[in-house]
């Protein structure tokens, strides 16, 4: 057996990985690079092996940096099946038509300002080439093993990341790599914690946050009830910047449960995203995959997804609406590192006020808008404009999505004989630490995945 790394290898987004097993080539993830222009620039680039040569795509959940080249690979040539847990498939066309949605948005946007003779601009790929990739897709349940290829067998265990992400056990050549996928806290709300698996050859691990530890979730929640307690005081409203798949849930689920002692019945609450009821939808579908807590509050608390006070808007006109109040608003909207989406109309609107309260949730890539907010920057520019950065900002890192380094030592540690460890998806500073961590406690050499290199098992 052999693996290939190809992306999220020295960075966080763009995740793919090439195993070679039982003369079959299957990948892991097809995911698209985030961040600076440079970056998103790069996911046009040539894949650095023949689309149509591969035999089988695997992703491990639906977020755009371990999906959003799909169709793209679809288009230039791959033709075999696509597999991932059956939550995720219902969530892929979501994410992957708003993708693409984006993509025709952005081009048609940039041949507006074309001067005569310059080249068109052409979409990454359209909501065709979606489709052509959703005929390829094979729904499988947590915990069967199933042979997608002669020789090659995998199993999805649950990842605690998102509704439906999964860990990928990859059988072929009488060897077992474990790709980890992104792993979810223990604790996170809603979803179930990471499965431990005890045994492989050799492990692909994600280190998003391997230098550091996120602060204590109840802590986190105490802080996020007094950011809205000041807030209202003020009169401001409050931004967050959200992915549509995860946090946007997440911070519903924490609204119902404090619904009194934060009096949430005061506010206007909007989820700003025309991916929204359908994401609501999925996540209705699969409550079977919840927790214990979480199917506990959908029983005895207001539905986090059917609050008196919630709007989900869908239409840009229900959007540019929200922009006419003044204050007393939660805007939960996307895009989660606001580099795209419906929150730069808020920012441009809200930024300027002191009395607005801007609350970042997740992981702010290097390049981004978010990133920049989060650093300080006193001015933020929007569409070609800037506009003035007045709004207090609150970075609440308690709240991750992703496991901290204590958790993804714990999840490691739960394999027997310390298999060998390569780690992915992670800034070199993050994937440094962690392999220090790691090889002191273990008594291991732990390797930094790069781009091109090539391992064998």
């Amino acid at each position: 057996m052999q693996v290939e790394f190809h992306g999220a290898a020295g960075e966080v987004t763009g995740s793919i990985h090439l195993v070679v097993a039982a003369g079959k080539r299957i990948l892991l993830d097809c995911g698209m690079m985030q961040g600076s222009q440079e970056a998103e620039a790069r996911n046009a680039d040539p894949f650095p092996f023949e689309a149509s040569q591969i035999d089988a795509l695997v992703i491990s959940h639906a977020h755009i940096d371990h999906i959003g080249r799909v169709p793209l690979l679809v288009k230039r040539g791959f033709a075999g099946p696509i597999f991932i847990q059956q939550a995720g498939a219902d969530l892929l066309p979501v994410m992957l038509l708003d993708s693409a949605s984006l993509a025709e948005s952005d081009a048609e946007r940039a041949n507006r300002k074309l001067r005569p003779g310059d080249a068109q601009v052409v979409p990454l790929y359209a909501r065709e080439d979606v489709e052509q990739a959703m005929r390829r897709v094979q729904a499988l349940p947590y915990g069967e093993q199933h042979e997608i290829l002669p020789g090659v067998r995998i199993a999805f265990r649950d990842a605690g990341h998102i509704l439906g992400s999964s860990i990928t056990e990859l059988w072929g050549d009488g060897k077992k790599v474990v790709f980890s996928g992104d792993l979810g806290p223990n604790g996170t709300p809603i979803l179930r914690d990471p499965e431990v698996i005890a045994q492989a050859d050799l492990v692909l691990m994600e280190s998003t946050y391997g230098d550091r530890n996120h602060r204590d979730r109840l802590d986190t929640i105490d802080e996020l009830g007094r950011i809205f307690d000041q807030a209202w005081r003020e009169g401001g409203n409050v931004l967050i910047p959200a992915f549509a798949v995860g946090r946007s849930q997440e911070l519903l689920y924490w609204f119902a449960l404090h619904w009194d002692d934060w009096q949430l019945s005061r506010w206007k609450i909007f989820l700003d995203s025309p991916m929204a009821a359908k994401v609501v939808a999925v996540y209705d579908r699969h409550t079977d995959l919840f927790d214990a807590d979480a199917q506990a509050v959908w029983k005895r608390k207001p539905n986090p997804f059917q609050l008196p006070n919630l709007s989900i808007t869908e239409s840009a006109q229900d959007s540019m609406a929200i922009n006419q109040v003044q204050g007393g608003a939660i805007i939960i909207a996307g895009s989660g590192m606001a580099n795209g989406g419906r929150i730069l109309h808020h920012l441009k609107h809200n930024l300027g006020r002191d009395s607005t309260h801007l609350v970042f949730v997740g992981y702010q890539a290097e390049g981004t808008l978010g990133r920049r907010l989060v650093d300080g920057a006193q001015w933020a520019r929007i569409h070609g404009r800037d506009y003035r950065v007045n709004a207090k900002r609150h970075t609440i890192g308690g709240l991750s999505a992703h496991t901290d380094q204590r958790g993804l030592m714990s999840w490691y540690g739960g394999f027997t004989a310390h298999p060998p460890l390569v780690l992915v998806h992670g800034e070199d500073k993050a994937r440094e630490a962690l392999a220090g961590e790691i090889g002191e406690r273990d008594g291991i050499q732990v390797q930094l995945a790069r781009p091109g290199m090539v391992l064998q098992v």
